[in-house]
């Protein structure tokens, strides 16, 4: 994913900078030209110059177009919902999106991974299911996507995420009249819901941790190591090459996320090479044409990806759940792929045996790797309903 998004984003930023470059270009030359009676100023000269600008303040309004138009598909049903909503959480412009085909259903909140990623589209493609059984939110977390802009990257903590959630779950259960909701996390969400179930245990009916993530710093070794001794084995030279320059994780700077991606997207790739595994990686292209997102959205996107994760992952490399969240006050249950290579199960299983929780169960998926949700989507959405039946 991180590959695909990396290239789509160039490609959008130098289409936005090469719209600014027009823009100040012309504007140049029109104040330049303006009144003067040259030899080469003709009159299809002025029709050209007026042509491009007619051009250009036409792509701005359709980039204003597609911001104020971004919707989330309509539901069918007199008591269905179907909302992207902009909320405020601490002063802070966040957005939703809130579907079900019943708003009287429980509701589930969504974590997404990251820090930085937006899966507004992809649960929407991906969980479709769950939408007759819940009211299913999905928060775009300060920095990513939609919300990319609702504070400084340099402001952004991991206790802003965790204020920021816990505000949106109160919010949203005084909205339905609710008394808790079901949260579900993924990769980085999966710490972030840990982190906010012991933070108000009384506002969740239960956890679901899938691509569970435990303690990062060393999560990032047994990574690195993994896909240092696998491109070895592969004769991938040129990842190895890359990897041994780079050096063993922690990373700190600007280079975070490149360097990071190295070794993540290699064992994506090995994941997705893998016939275990079930409709393997994401499908950004078609998450990126989706409607929630305006064209600026779309930058947000990936920008979220890249600088977000940069300015936040390092702040969670001394976070292992092992340490300071031994004991939680809500059922806790981790959605685990057999091959997960991202998030070390060995980390989950251990962190499981430690966990004390009013229930807790470890739920295997055989055929999947890092996002049992996508890539067995339709035993997930079954799996939740029951944990939900078991719980409620």
């Amino acid at each position: 994913m991180l590959v695909v998004g990396v290239f789509i984003f160039i490609l959008l930023l130098l289409a936005l900078f090469s719209l600014v470059l027009l823009i100040k270009f012309f504007v140049f030359l029109f104040k330049r030209l303006r009144g003067q009676k040259t030899a080469f100023l003709t009159k299809g000269i002025k029709k050209g110059v007026l042509g491009m600008l007619v051009i250009i303040t036409l792509g701005i309004i359709l980039i204003v177009a597609t911001q104020l138009t971004a919707e989330t598909p309509k539901i069918a049903g007199e008591n269905s919902i179907a909302e992207l909503r902009a909320v405020q959480l601490n002063g802070r412009k966040e957005w939703i999106s809130i579907r079900g085909e019943n708003r009287n259903k429980p509701l589930l909140l969504f974590l997404a991974g990251g820090p930085g990623g937006s899966q507004l589209a992809a649960t929407r493609f991906e969980l479709a299911k769950l939408e007759k059984d819940f009211v299913v939110v999905n928060w775009e977390q300060p920095g990513s996507g939609k919300s990319f802009s609702a504070i400084s990257k340099k402001q952004l903590t991991p206790e802003i995420y965790v204020k920021d959630g816990t505000s949106l779950v109160r919010s949203l259960l005084k909205e339905f009249k609710q008394e808790k909701l079901y949260l579900v996390g993924e990769s980085w969400g999966s710490a972030l819901g840990i982190f906010m179930a012991k933070e108000r245990p009384d506002l969740y009916h239960a956890f679901m941790g899938t691509g569970q993530m435990v303690a990062f710093e060393e999560t990032e070794k047994i990574d690195y190591a993994l896909a240092l001794k696998l491109a070895k084995e592969n004769g991938d030279q040129k990842v190895v090459d890359t990897l041994r320059k780079n050096g063993e994780p922690p990373y700190y700077g600007r280079s975070v996320t490149t360097q990071s991606a190295v070794y993540l997207n290699y064992l994506n790739q090995i994941m997705a090479r893998n016939p275990e595994i079930q409709n393997a990686g994401f499908q950004t292209i078609r998450d990126l044409s989706a409607k929630e997102y305006g064209l600026l959205d779309k930058v947000n996107y990936l920008r979220g990806i890249l600088q977000t994760f940069n300015q936040v992952y390092p702040q969670l490399y001394g976070i292992d759940l092992r340490k300071e969240y031994l004991k939680l006050e809500v059922p806790v249950y981790f959605l685990l792929g057999r091959h997960d290579m991202n998030a070390p199960v060995d980390l989950a299983e251990d962190y499981y045996d430690q966990l004390e929780a009013p229930a807790k169960e470890i739920i295997w998926f055989e055929h999947s790797g890092h996002s049992p949700w996508i890539n067995e989507r339709g035993r997930f959405v079954e799996v939740v309903r029951q944990i939900a039946e078991k719980t409620k």
